[in-house]
């Protein structure tokens, strides 16, 4: 099975109607299975992956956009995690400097023992990371915590407590995963779900998938079918006649986007204990402020969550208490939800907060192996735990770990200076890809709104469509470009443009119209802010 000539659609669809079988198949395009699928190509089996919608489309692109061990969880007892994820954090600084980056936070102190108390932690937090550290916590005086963060309330401000952590872009470094996957044998397929299990005397051998475009059924069989679909693995289960044992405990969290004028000077700030008993984060990303998130139970699992009344007033009253300009429901730009994947505790009652980001993974009576929990951060020590599990039930043979020291798609070699994560995003996302864009046509015809400062050029969308995979007008501001996220609005104005270059790349299968207003429709839903709670 000869590795992919590109990251092109129509040619991985064309090898995996022939292939008939694989070693590894994987059900899910989020972070888990592509970790799962670069892991196992690197190591040299034959991998098929298939992704129901789009690569990250789900949970995988709502993130906070950090990497990091998780403060919080020191306080629950979690030091493990913290400290694996703190490694893997520093992992992927260097696997994928184009898309991670270092990013200094200020802890606020508003009472007298704050600022002794959070350091102490945040020392803790250092000293686990050991190192891997990237920059010593500082104790800040409140002048110095002002200069750093001039957004910062300062009435009442007592000081500060500056750590570090980074930041990424969570569904390009997705893509890149993918990319990289195929770079190593990997056989891709997006808007591609899965239909059926396969099985022979009791145990899954295969699966059934079907073409979202053309309607096409694809049949192939694997020794291990792995299910990494995230809050959507009993539905999975479910298909190989598996009893459902409810592994997942979903909870919601919700971002608002705002201006970054609310919080100028480049540095996050952390608010480390709200009412929920998580931590609020107002993150510069990418010439947009992020504030998040919630943790609210669900017991459904939509694609694309609606947002609470309640959630928008918590975000905003606990933005207010240490913003010096409260943001308002007037200021949001985009609003988006995503569900975490926690595993399910043994108690019902347990909130959603206080349940571990830890992973599990569990093989069902039929063969199935599934994966769920866990956090971007750990994508990848999760992808070696799965293949582990593979081995130890006789799927799969022993086979060396090798993607600690695997650069990602884009990595260079000879890199340059990265430009901050919190700048609008454009072409220093694609890393060392940036000369074949520049190559592509319509690198000096921006796609314009009056009054923006989007950085966004013809190329970037057929580059999307060539290279990438982008199947959708979606998939490109949502996914490609980061647009709908940090401005509904805008992509609401774009998309009809997106959807004309579109159908010059993708020709008169591409439906364009129905495409623009399914971005459109989706637009206007990250725009629609609940109204005050009464």
């Amino acid at each position: 099975m000869g590795a992919p000539l590109s990251f092109n659609r129509e040619h991985h669809l064309a090898h995996l109607r022939q292939i008939g079988q694989v070693d590894v198949l994987v059900i899910g395009g989020g972070a888990t299975g592509l970790g799962v699928a670069l892991d196992a190509a690197a190591r040299g089996w034959r991998v098929a992956l298939f992704e129901a919608h789009d690569f990250a489309q789900g949970t995988s692109s709502r993130s906070t956009k950090l990497l990091h061990g998780g403060v919080r969880y020191l306080a629950q007892g979690h030091w493990p995690l913290v400290s694996e994820a703190l490694h893997e954090r520093s992992t992927l600084l260097a696997h994928a400097p184009h898309l991670a980056q270092p990013l200094p936070f200020i802890v606020p102190s508003y009472r007298w023992w704050h600022r002794s108390f959070y350091g102490v932690g945040l020392s803790l937090y250092d000293w686990l990371a050991g190192s891997h550290r990237l920059h010593r916590t500082e104790f800040l005086c409140a002048p110095e915590a002002q200069a750093l963060a001039p957004g910062l309330q300062a009435q009442g401000l007592r000081g500060a407590v500056k750590y570090w952590d980074a930041q990424f872009d969570d569904a390009r470094l997705a893509l890149a995963l993918a990319q990289t996957a195929a770079e190593q044998g990997a056989w891709m397929l997006n808007h591609c779900p899965i239909t059926a299990l396969r099985r022979e005397g009791g145990r899954v051998v295969g699966v059934v998938a079907q073409d979202a475009e053309t309607g096409e059924s694809l049949s192939l069989d694997a020794a291990c079918v792995i299910n990494a679909t995230g809050v959507w693995v009993d539905e999975v289960e479910a298909l190989a006649g598996a009893p459902s044992r409810g592994h997942v405990r979903p909870s919601q969290g919700i971002h608002l986007v705002v201006d970054q004028d609310f919080l100028p000077g480049g540095h996050a700030l952390l608010v480390p204990r709200t009412s929920d008993k998580r931590v609020l984060f107002a993150v510069p990303w990418m010439g947009k402020l992020l504030l998040g998130t919630t943790d609210t139970p669900r017991s459904d699992f939509p694609l694309e969550p609606d947002p609470t009344a309640a959630e928008v007033e918590f975000i905003l009253r606990e933005a207010a208490s240490v913003l010096r300009s409260p943001p308002t429901r007037a200021d949001v730009r985009s609003i988006w939800v995503g569900l975490r994947p926690l595993v399910a505790s043994p108690d019902p009652e347990r909130a959603t907060a206080s349940i571990s980001r830890e992973h599990s993974v569990w093989s069902s009576p039929c063969g199935l192996v599934s994966v769920t929990g866990g956090k971007w951060t750990t994508y990848r020590a999760m992808a070696e735990d799965v293949l582990a599990h593979c081995q130890r039930v006789g799927q799969l043979p022993d086979r060396a770990r090798v993607t600690a020291q695997l650069p990602l798609h884009g990595a260079s070699a000879n890199p340059q200076p990265p430009v901050a994560m919190s700048e609008w995003p454009g072409e220093h996302l694609y890393g060392s890809e940036l000369p074949a864009l520049r190559a592509m046509p319509g690198a000096d015809r921006p796609l314009w709104v009056e009054g923006s400062s989007v950085c966004l050029n013809e190329a970037m969308v057929r580059y999307a469509v060539r290279h990438e995979m982008a199947r959708t007008v979606t998939d490109v501001l949502a996914r490609r470009c980061r647009l709908m996220f940090l401005d509904a609005r805008l992509a609401h104005q774009l998309a009809p443009r997106v959807g004309t270059l579109m159908s010059e790349e993708l020709g008169p299968s591409f439906d364009a119209c129905l495409s623009v207003a399914q971005c459109q429709a989706l637009a206007l839903h990250y725009l629609t802010v609940p109204p005050a709670v009464s």
